[in-house]
């Protein structure tokens, strides 16, 4: 089978790597579900900036009040810890373990409340 152009009939054909091989990632509901928080959390003026780091042993998300800081957050996906206490967990500015869970949802529970506001009738 020759490749478009090429005029050549020998086509190496390369694989796409095995999903998890070379790095983690956040599936496309995982990554919409963290995205919301965060533009919530820009909506109400407590973050400004983020990035997503992926590597071999976990992908993690973490959220900004400024660039130039720590994160305020890290949302941290590690596949490794899904047998033991969960492969999800949520990092404080200083590092300590806010929450660790089997669900994102349910990791993601202490960022949503503080989105919460009281509010007068």
């Amino acid at each position: 089978m020759a490749a478009p152009g090429n005029g050549s009939t020998d086509t190496n054909i390369i694989a796409f790597p095995k999903a998890g091989a070379l790095q983690v990632g956040f599936d496309r509901l995982e990554l919409q579900r963290i995205l919301d928080v965060y533009g919530r959390m820009v909506a109400a003026g407590q973050w400004r900036d983020y990035a997503m780091e992926f590597t071999r042993d976990a992908a993690s998300f973490s959220a900004f009040r400024r660039a130039a800081e720590r994160p305020q957050a890290r949302i941290e996906k590690c596949p490794a810890l899904r047998g033991k206490q969960g492969m999800w967990t949520l990092f404080g500015e200083v590092g300590q373990v806010l929450k660790r869970g089997h669900e994102l949802a349910g990791v993601l529970v202490p960022l949503e409340r503080k989105l919460l506001k009281a509010v007068d009738d």
